[in-house]
């Protein structure tokens, strides 16, 4: 299936103004008031429910193996959650998920 380019435009234009006016949302139309609570709190929980959903396909159905799990993954992911539990450091975290996909790949 082929799409002209102006298909292409008009796609990207109507992504472009509707990404503009989510953000706009939030920081024209509120900008200077005061979040209320309630949102405050619901926002504190953003990164975390946006990573998993980023992560979670990579680990369980990486393309680079057709949609199978790969063992090596598992371990990283295993790692990086049981690190980042422990020590509740972020970047300890990703370096030990790092260090162990890397360890993963060699001996696997």
């Amino acid at each position: 299936m082929t799409h002209s380019a102006t298909d292409v435009w008009i796609v990207i234009l109507v992504l472009g103004a509707g990404t503009f006016l989510i953000r706009w949302s939030f920081l024209g139309a509120v900008g200077g008031r005061a979040v209320p609570l309630w949102a405050e709190r619901l926002l504190r929980y953003t990164a975390v429910a946006v990573l998993p959903a980023l992560i979670a396909p990579m680990v369980l159905w990486p393309a680079a193996n057709g949609g199978r799990p790969d063992p090596a993954r598992l371990i990283a992911a295993a790692a990086t959650l049981a690190v980042g539990l422990f020590t509740r450091n972020t970047l300890a975290a990703i370096v030990a998920g790092a260090v162990a996909l890397g360890l993963g790949s060699w001996l696997i």
